[in-house]
Parts: C-alpha cells; sequence; structure tokens
C-alpha cells in the first residue's frame, strides 16, 4: 500500500506526468475529487479567505501543512522568511522543485526549538490535528513554536449542515462546550476518516478534523490564546487568528 499518494501526484504533476486526480473517501460516505492544478494555483486563483490569510502573514512565517507549497512560494516572493512544512517526503522534494527555500520535512508535532511570528494552516490546516480531543496538544505546541507577537492564522469548515437531523450545533453547544470536548458517547461531528487513492494506489485511512468556531474559540481560551474571528466564506468556512493574551 502506498501511503504518500498525495505526494507523489505532486511530483507526477510538476515531472509532466499528470493525468488523473487524487479521489477522496470518506466516513462520511462521500466521494469527492482534488483536481492536482488546484494545488499549484497563483493568489489570484486562491479563495478570499486564503488570499486575506497571505496578506495578513508577517515577519517569519511557518507554513505548516505545506503541501505543494504555493502559499510559501507566494510569501517567499513578496520577500517574507518562510519555511514549508509538510509530514511527506515527496510533498517537501516538490517544494524544493518549485524553488522554496527554506523546507522541512516533520510531523509538526516533532518539529521543536524555532521561534515564528506567524504560524500558517490553510486549506483546512487545522485538521491535521485528527481528533478533538488532540486540538489543546496542537494549540500547546504551536505556543512552543511562537515568537513574542506571533500569530495563527488557520482556516476550517463548520460541516454541521452535513447533518440534516443529527444534533445541531446548538445541541453540540449546550452539551460538550462547559467542560470536556468529546465523550465516548458522542463524537464530535468534525471527525472525519478520509483515504485516498490515485493512479491505483490507496494511501492509509487517516483523521481529518473540520470545526467549528465556537469551538476553536473556547479550546484557545483553554490554553491562554485569545481567538479571533477574521473573515468568513461561502461555504461554512472561515479564517481565525490565534494570538497570546
Amino acid at each position: 500500500m502506498e501511503t504518500d499518494v498525495f505526494g507523489k501526484a505532486l511530483l507526477d504533476y510538476l515531472n509532466g506526468d499528470y493525468s488523473e486526480d487524487i479521489t477522496t473517501y470518506s466516513s462520511l460516505d462521500e466521494e469527492d475529487t482534488i483536481p492536482i492544478p488546484y494545488l499549484f494555483r497563483g493568489y489570484i486563483k486562491m479563495p478570499k479567505i486564503e488570499q486575506k490569510a497571505l496578506d495578513l502573514c508577517r515577519g517569519k512565517v511557518l507554513d505548516i501543512g505545506c503541501g505543494a507549497g504555493s502559499h510559501s512560494l507566494y510569501l517567499q516572493e513578496k520577500g517574507l522568511e518562510v519555511t514549508a512544512l509538510d509530514h511527506s517526503v515527496n510533498a517537501i522534494e516538490a517544494c524544493g522543485l518549485r524553488g522554496i527555500k527554506n523546507t522541512v520535512r516533520s510531523a509538526i508535532l516533532d518539529y521543536k526549538g524555532q521561534k515564528y511570528d506567524t504560524l500558517l494552516l490553510l486549506m483546512n490546516g487545522i485538521g491535521i490535528v485528527g481528533r478533538l480531543e488532540l486540538l489543546k496538544t496542537y494549540l500547546e505546541h504551536f505556543k512552543t513554536l511562537m515568537g513574542k507577537n506571533a500569530q495563527i492564522l488557520l482556516d476550517s469548515s463548520d460541516i454541521i449542515y452535513m447533518f440534516e437531523e443529527e444534533e445541531t450545533e446548538e445541541d453540540w453547544d449546550e452539551t460538550h462546550n462547559s467542560g470536556d470536548m468529546t465523550t465516548d458517547e458522542n463524537e464530535y461531528y468534525g471527525e472525519v476518516d478520509f483515504t485516498m487513492t490515485y493512479k491505483g494506489a490507496s494511501s492509509n485511512s487517516f483523521p481529518w478534523l473540520y470545526l467549528d468556531y465556537t469551538t476553536l474559540e473556547h479550546a484557545a481560551s483553554e490554553c491562554q490564546l485569545h481567538c479571533e474571528l477574521i473573515k468568513e466564506g461561502e461555504h461554512y468556512d472561515y479564517l481565525a487568528r490565534l494570538t497570546f493574551m
């Protein structure tokens, strides 16, 4: 089983071997497609939320889960000092081929010792948390990478709309935001498991988190971080900024 089908697709595209897109299968019983060319888009073709996030980047930037490196490349061309980080060997190779100067191949929780002015997590970048119970662990780790006046810029989507007759967001707020954010009896609705396929190869199943803003705000507060809603998109998505209190 090929685990890094995403990274392989990126390298194929750069090497002129683009013939199909990535297909994803989720625990929501949905099949979707990730168009490979979209991952190499420039600033002008990015959603408004991503453009806004890039406009707000300042100082030394860590692009977490950089993928093909499109955000890093744009920021580098603007003159910012940016480091592109991804756990995928092939994604990091793709970033190097595109001319990104500073790259790191690492899982974010294993990355230590540096301080940044901006931590950037785009394309539902906070999804790397996987499970809601790990959110505060990640936020506390992010704090160790933040300089004195640093910011975290992240986007996500509230997928409550996909559950027509199941638990509503209001129900979730009433039962979960008073303390523990998960229970054995009722998993958070934004926890989704994915598998990717590409050119006959399949990835291992991996967890991904879609996070509503209220839950993010509660978790940030518990980690002594101020959470600010910067921009809302047209598809239940939003951009948030986290800073030290």
